[in-house]
């Protein structure tokens, strides 16, 4: 009995039961009142019956033996068919059928044709609210499947079409997620190769330009060094941006999984500066590193040195020369911090916001090096591993960037 949870059914069913319950009580009062009829139409042929008998002067009591005789003659029978009086004979030749029978078959016949109506009335109603509840689900559905999720199947009622419909819906919600992640990763691949074309235009520009020197004056041996080690530094940056974009791709699109294990904060910053202490000692800037060697970090440690490692690649791209990047890292009760702090240009207030933005380039890093990647690479790493990058700083005084990982 599954069909009674649904309220249009339970509804549709107690119509039913209604009606065949008014049916009953009204065929019964019917007879009711028919059988009194009846009872009143035998007592008025008695009485005719009696008073014609008496008016022939026949004898009260033989009068009143013939009401109580029920023996059937044979010429009893006969004469009846004399008169007509037969089981063959319609009923609308007998008047006793006709004031009795005919009126109850036409009583009947008239609740039969008004509780048919009835009943085909409700039906119908019942029948189209569902073809209603159906054409809408149909439409719905077909929105689903065209990628339009604005309208929903019904829902909140009992009963195995509401089961039905809240299948159809949980796989809409499926669909609708999966519609938008295709969106996301369509609208994210047309932004990247966007800005994978624009980043790469000028290196590959300058670099076709340097080997067109180097073709056209390939005697001038002071030339073919210069560009070619000119035409190295736009490989080399092409090759870093390249990089970049990459591992931005892998991070935004969730494809990384951060493997967390115990390791020494000290080896972890020390790969992180490893390549960068000769660029450091060539533009005459100086790298220095405070912290105790026995502390230790739970975290993945090939991405957090790549974050750390951007951190100072920044602070040596806004550093003069005779600069200092100081890096630092000490333990709280609930969270460790490793920080990273120049005392070189520092960002102005109304591009501190925008840093962590991919690609943003203030208007103190034009002539600078750097893509706009290192700082939100960075911070997607430490965000990615549960923890969180921030910054502060002053025009002029430099800037302090500080990584906070929290506790398990």
């Amino acid at each position: 009995m599954k069909f009674m949870y649904e309220k249009q059914t339970r509804r549709f069913y107690i119509f039913l039961i209604c009606i065949c319950a008014l049916q009953i009580c009204f065929l019964g009062i019917c007879g009711i009142f028919q059988s009194g009829s009846i009872r009143r139409i035998l007592v008025n042929r008695e009485l005719a019956a009696a008073s014609y008998l008496l008016e022939q002067d026949i004898e009260p009591a033989l009068i009143a033996s013939a009401w109580n005789h029920t023996e059937v003659t044979e010429a009893g029978e006969k004469l009846l068919r004399t008169i007509g009086h037969t089981e063959d004979t319609p009923a609308y030749l007998l008047l006793l059928a006709e004031q009795t029978s005919i009126p109850l078959s036409l009583i009947l016949l008239s609740a039969g044709i008004l509780f048919a109506a009835v009943l085909l009335a409700g039906t119908s109603h019942f029948l189209r609210g569902r073809e209603h509840c159906y054409e809408h689900a149909e439409k719905v559905i077909a929105g689903y499947a065209d990628g339009w999720f604005g309208e929903h199947l019904p829902s909140g009622e009992t009963g195995t079409i509401y089961q039905l419909f809240g299948s159809i819906e949980q796989l809409a919600l499926s669909l609708q997620a999966k519609s938008e992640m295709e969106h996301r990763a369509k609208s994210f691949l047309k932004d990247m190769i966007s800005n994978i074309s624009h980043q790469l235009k000028t290196p590959l520009a300058a670099l076709n330009m340097y080997m067109e020197i180097i073709s056209e004056e390939p005697q001038n041996e002071d030339a073919v060094k210069k560009f070619s080690r000119k035409a190295m530094q736009s490989l080399e940056r092409m090759e870093q941006l390249i990089q970049s974009l990459l591992k931005m791709a892998r991070l935004d699109t969730g494809n990384i999984v951060f493997e967390k294990r115990q390791c020494f904060v000290s080896e972890l910053v020390s790969q992180a500066t490893d390549d960068l202490l000769e660029r450091a000692r060539q533009e005459g800037k100086e790298i220095e590193v405070r912290g105790n060697s026995e502390e230790m970090l739970s975290c993945d440690l090939e991405w957090t040195k790549e974050a750390v490692g951007n951190l100072v690649k920044n602070a040596l791209d806004h550093t003069d020369t005779g600069g200092m990047i100081r890096i630092s890292w000490k333990r709280s009760p609930a969270v460790f911090r490793i920080i990273v702090e120049d005392n070189g240009s520092g960002i102005a207030q109304e591009d501190i916001h925008h840093i962590f933005k991919q690609f943003y380039r203030s208007r103190a890093s034009v002539g600078r090096q750097g893509v706009g990647l290192g700082l939100p690479l960075a911070k997607a790493i430490v965000e990615g591993q549960g923890g969180s990058l921030s910054v502060e700083s002053r025009p002029g005084e430099g800037s302090v960037f500080q990584t906070t990982f929290f506790y398990p």
